[in-house]
């Protein structure tokens, strides 16, 4: 049972203080800070927007609320356009992003976080902003860590929600995983500020909502204390896996890694598997990290069979003398794509593209097993593992292959042709875990 001082501190309104602490752990934002807050018009990320925007103005700088109107249910733009006014009658920018397409016919939630990270780190990409706040908070934490835990994650995933995490253009930064849901309420009346309520919250087809429904077994206090534990345990294993990342990969620009076996084969079981996971999320550029039992057996195979190829992740797994060799699985790339000049895109996940005004239309996709045999005979200036070579970017036209970049090939009288920068989203290495 809670004592009652651990009751009213949950009872107290947050302060600015508290979160500039929060913020100050973190780390590494600017002297004078801007920041983009997302925010639904809930009670979390009100309260958030609105201590945001004072621990900005403190320091000189200032925050911007960012709603996201998924078009779900029919009221969505009102409520955004009414969370607009709420935060301009206190001073503060806004703007509202509106999710393009359709309404998925399944995972609507999921699909839902995507494009809600996808419009707001885009935002935030284009306007110069480097941090993106967002209010997951205490029971937030705890519903990831008792999720997860029921779905047999290993200390990985138990450490839940990390403080921040890398999008592609900014920091997404959660300062509130420590802080009770009820000290933000607090903080929304002493300011006399209204919310939003989302039904959505109330809905027992999620998960979530069926866990607090149901209740806690274990205070979400206690239940935090056990994800900060593996969070601090996520953050050693993190550091050793760098360090035999630094020692046993070399990552190549053109999209495929190699590996020494001797340093995998003494990593241990679990090293050996994590250090696996990252090369086929890296590589493979997927949305999510392989399943343990896929990648126990992956490690399995290479032990038991080191001369058979095998596959995970959008990755194919293959010795090439007496190293491993890491590259993108032919059959589940991504199909060719036009490109006009002045484009930049990234594409099948991996590859930041930049065409020059100046180039020419072309198309790009992977050189292909028949592209490669066709190019074999020319002798490129290149030395990179002909295992390699279908993997590889290439660029067509209506005359026939243009240019293979990383092999150095380049048909006569082309001109500018686009640049390519590795840029998968899970990257070899990553940003450390956080724990606040």
């Amino acid at each position: 049972m809670r004592s009652d001082a651990a009751s009213a501190a949950d009872a107290a309104p947050l302060t600015v203080s508290e979160l500039s602490a929060a913020l100050a752990a973190i780390g590494g934002f600017e002297a004078r800070p801007h920041v983009a807050v997302g925010v639904s018009g809930g009670p979390d990320s009100m309260a958030l927007t609105l201590l945001a925007e004072r621990w900005a103005e403190e320091r000189g700088g200032r925050a911007i609320g960012l709603t996201v109107d998924h078009r779900l249910r029919p009221e969505s733009a009102a409520e955004a356009r009414l969370v607009a006014g709420w935060l301009a009658a206190r001073g503060i920018p806004h703007e509202i992003l509106v999710r393009p397409g359709d309404r998925p016919a399944r995972g609507i939630q999921e699909a839902a976080r995507a494009a809600r990270y996808a419009l707001l780190a885009g935002w935030c990409r284009a306007h110069g902003v480097l941090h993106l706040f967002v209010a997951h908070h205490r029971e937030d934490q705890a519903e990831t860590h008792v999720i997860r835990r029921g779905a047999g994650s290993g200390v990985d995933g138990l450490a839940a929600m990390s403080a921040v995490r890398e999008l592609d253009g900014c920091r997404l930064v959660r300062p509130l995983l420590a802080v009770p849901r009820t000290r933000l309420a607090a903080f929304l009346a002493d300011a006399g500020q209204p919310f939003l309520h989302d039904p959505s919250n109330l809905n027992p087809a999620f998960e979530r909502v069926r866990l607090r429904l149901g209740g806690w077994a274990v205070p979400p206090d206690e239940i935090l204390e056990r994800t900060q534990a593996c969070g601090r345990a996520r953050i050693e294993r993190g550091a050793a896996l760098d360090r035999l990342i630094g020692r046993a990969v070399a990552l190549h620009p053109a999209g495929f890694a190699v590996v020494g076996v001797e340093l995998l084969a003494t990593a241990g079981g679990d090293g050996a598997e994590r250090l696996l996971a990252r090369l086929a999320a890296g590589i493979g550029g997927g949305h999510y990290p392989p399943r343990r039992a896929r990648l126990a057996r992956l490690r399995a195979g290479l032990a038991g069979m080191p001369d058979r190829a095998r596959t995970l992740g959008g990755c194919r797994f293959v010795r090439w003398r007496g190293r491993l060799l890491v590259l993108r699985e032919l059959a589940a790339a991504a199909a060719p794509v036009g490109l006009e000049p002045g484009a930049n895109l990234v594409w099948d996940r991996r590859f930041a593209v930049t065409v020059p005004a100046a180039a020419r239309p072309m198309t790009l996709g992977y050189l292909g097993q028949s592209g490669a045999a066709t190019l074999a005979g020319r002798s490129p200036a290149c030395d990179l593992p002909p295992l390699v070579h279908p993997v590889l970017p290439a660029l067509w036209d209506a005359a026939g292959l243009v240019a293979v970049p990383h092999l150095g090939y380049r048909r006569d009288g082309v001109g500018a042709l686009p640049s390519f920068a590795l840029s998968s989203p899970n990257g070899i290495t990553s940003a450390g875990f956080t724990v606040v």
